[in-house]
């Protein structure tokens, strides 16, 4: 497989292996991350600094609890922006907004798809307030979440279970591996 759209060069069982352990703990010693591919730690620094300048790895960070922030409401913000002339400069003006923490170009009724978190309703309706002032901006439509069930960060790999396969496993590990049984009429 190639990496990214242009790139000459391709991801092996390896590399995916490294990517996937990195995704699930990024301060896992490298020594253990060559115990669990086959190679030397110096090998893995090799393939994870080709991996950071093929532009596959973008970055390291730690996930933080928002709601331990105070940062307790959640929400989609659907925009439509009137002039498509100006999608740049919103996407610059929108990435300032505290809170803004994705910004997706849409098709569909919205032209952006914004995922914010706020302390509260009333910053929450502050940075609409905002954004509806951003040149463009002709309407927003704002939903809010009230659970959520996931929430991951990690980039599905090739070559990973599907869905289905997964879930159902999760889900017999969950009941004790216990299968169905039909209710007797």
């Amino acid at each position: 497989m190639k990496l990214g759209n242009s790139s000459g060069n391709s991801l092996d069982a390896i590399d995916l292996k490294i990517l996937e352990t990195l995704q699930a703990d990024c301060k896992i010693p490298l020594a253990r991350v060559g115990e669990q591919v086959g190679l030397s730690a110096p090998s893995v620094i090799d393939r994870i600094k080709k991996l950071e300048s093929a532009g596959v790895i973008t970055g390291y960070h730690a996930a933080l609890d928002s709601q331990e922030l105070g940062l307790d409401v959640t929400a989609f913000i659907g925009v439509e922006h009137g002039q498509l002339a100006d999608v740049t400069d919103f996407e610059d003006l929108v990435s300032d907004l505290k809170g803004v923490l994705e910004c997706h170009h849409v098709t569909g009724q919205h032209t952006f798809l914004l995922k914010v978190k706020t302390m509260n309703t009333s910053s929450l309706e502050n940075l609409i307030s905002q954004i509806r002032k951003i040149p463009g901006v002709a309407r927003t439509e704002t939903m809010v979440v009230l659970s959520t069930h996931i929430e991951r960060s990690q980039v599905p790999l090739p070559g990973e279970p599907t869905e289905t396969q997964s879930s159902t496993s999760r889900r017999r590990a969950r009941a004790g591996g216990a299968k169905p049984v039909a209710a007797a009429s």
